[in-house]
């Protein structure tokens, strides 16, 4: 959008506004920033802790304790090379993974090929907008997305989760968390469209989670377990983890 125009109409119009306030980096969950992620992933032998196929910790204990009944549609908001997504498909998830970088859906789909996994697809784009994404989901899952969103696109963000999550079906996430030892910025919103940039990402208290996710039940809320290399899963503590059920 060209912002010298007169051409706000619409909601959409504004929230494309707002987000071209901020450069494209990893900042930026819109298309401008899919070229920063596609070099993020381009060398798969960086240090990253979550490029290891791993499940996070809290999704394997979601299922282990019978807080998610095993079976039905799940979405993977953010899903990088598709750890979360293939440990899903592997207990028998019909999944659908989503991410804006080219190089991460198809490191993605070289693990699926390995894996001999035939129950998971992924995609290429934005999440908001794709019409590959039909739902509805009976789960929604987002490892380390949301805090990448500018604070405008909450709005966005909910309006997908009431689109396409199911009638009792589950939302769950990982983000920053605020506070001591968590990550991620704690300025206040106005603030990051002062500066036009997120800082490496938002950092939200847990009351903050409850806030923005009000709609729904709240069925877990805590911080992320350390896991040590050897662990089967991952987990970092500066993350929170959260389990809620639609109504």
């Amino acid at each position: 959008m060209d912002l010298n125009d007169r051409n706000i109409r619409t909601v959409e119009d504004v929230l494309r506004l707002l987000d071209g306030l901020f450069a494209p980096s990893a900042d930026r969950w819109t298309e401008g920033g899919a070229d920063w992620w596609d070099g993020f992933y381009a060398d798969r032998d960086k240090p990253v802790p979550f490029f290891v196929a791993k499940p996070d910790e809290n999704l394997v204990s979601y299922v282990e304790q019978g807080l998610l009944p095993v079976g039905g549609k799940v979405l993977d908001l953010g899903c990088g090379p598709g750890r979360n997504a293939l440990h899903l498909a592997s207990l028998g998830f019909d999944v659908t993974g989503v991410d804006l970088s080219p190089t991460a859906i198809a490191w993605a789909e070289e693990r699926a090929r390995e894996a001999g996994a035939e129950n998971v697809t992924f995609v290429c784009g934005d999440a908001f907008s794709s019409p590959a994404l039909d739902g509805p989901y009976d789960l929604v899952y987002d490892s380390g997305c949301f805090h990448h969103l500018p604070p405008h696109r909450r709005v966005s963000y909910l309006a997908l989760l009431d689109r396409v999550l199911a009638p009792g079906g589950h939302f769950a996430l990982t983000t920053f968390a605020a506070g001591e030892g968590g990550m991620g910025s704690e300025l206040p919103d106005a603030d990051f469209y002062r500066q036009g940039k997120l800082d490496g990402g938002l950092a939200y208290t847990d009351t903050e989670l409850r806030a923005l996710f009000a709609d729904l039940t709240e069925v877990d809320v805590r911080r992320m377990r350390d896991e040590p290399a050897t662990s089967a899963a991952f987990g970092e503590s500066f993350l929170w983890t959260a389990l809620f059920r639609n109504r």
